[in-house]
């Protein structure tokens, strides 16, 4: 049976791409680069931030990619700080979050985020004490790398066949095949559902209605 279900944050739990993109376009711009198309931001949430904006800027040198990533962190809190700065649960993530929780799963989230943004975002709609594994980019490689799902199994003491993802994007279901471990795709998030399961996903959940009874499928024979 499922004993410890580890979600993703942008795109999963959290509806972070218009900060994303606005931040990722002005940092381009202020290089006098051709600030990238907000599909093509949303392709790479999820990866590491630098990871992401090497994917965005391949001809930039690695002095040049660690120069954007500093400044695309000084940006984004600026931003974040606005008041109307926008980065929503979407509907009925905190219910089953808390659902999940009360039923006695262990929680846990593994992110492209910094352990700063993510401590932020879970205190903002009140869900850090929820979780039981907080893994994120400072931790381990960027996704699809197993480390970070590794890490949570370890800290929660779950094995792989007691453990799920829930993700939105490939990169999420294929850290969690190569991990070992069962995902579930959302289909409200970055990448396309097809894409999802042809990644690998066991299943895609249409709502946060639907996920605790996909994850209760997932233990049956």
């Amino acid at each position: 049976m499922i004993r410890l279900v580890v979600f993703d944050c942008d795109g999963t739990l959290v509806d972070s791409q218009h900060v994303i993109v606005e931040t990722m376009r002005r940092v381009f711009a202020e290089k006098r680069l051709p600030p990238p198309e907000a599909e093509a931001v949303r392709r790479v949430v999820g990866l590491s931030l630098a990871t992401a904006i090497a994917t965005l800027w391949p001809q930039g040198a690695d002095d040049e990619v660690a120069a954007l990533t500093k400044d695309y962190r000084k940006t984004f809190l600026g931003l974040r700080a606005q008041p109307e700065h926008h980065e929503p649960l979407y509907p009925g993530a905190a219910e089953a979050v808390a659902a999940l929780d009360e039923a006695g799963y262990l929680l846990g989230v593994a992110t492209g985020k910094s352990r700063r943004g993510l401590n932020a975002t879970l205190e903002r709609f009140g869900l850090l004490e929820r979780f039981v594994t907080l893994q994120t980019a400072d931790d381990a490689p960027s996704k699809p790398h197993p480390g970070m799902l590794e890490r949570a199994m370890a800290e929660a003491g779950a094995g792989t066949h007691e453990t799920v993802l829930v993700g939105d994007t490939t990169f999420d279901i294929e850290m969690a095949v190569n991990a070992g471990v069962a995902a579930l795709g959302v289909g409200w998030g970055y990448h396309e559902a097809h894409e999802l399961r042809a990644a690998g996903a066991r299943a895609i959940v249409g709502s946060f209605a639907e996920l605790g009874d996909a994850i209760a499928a997932l233990g049956r024979p």
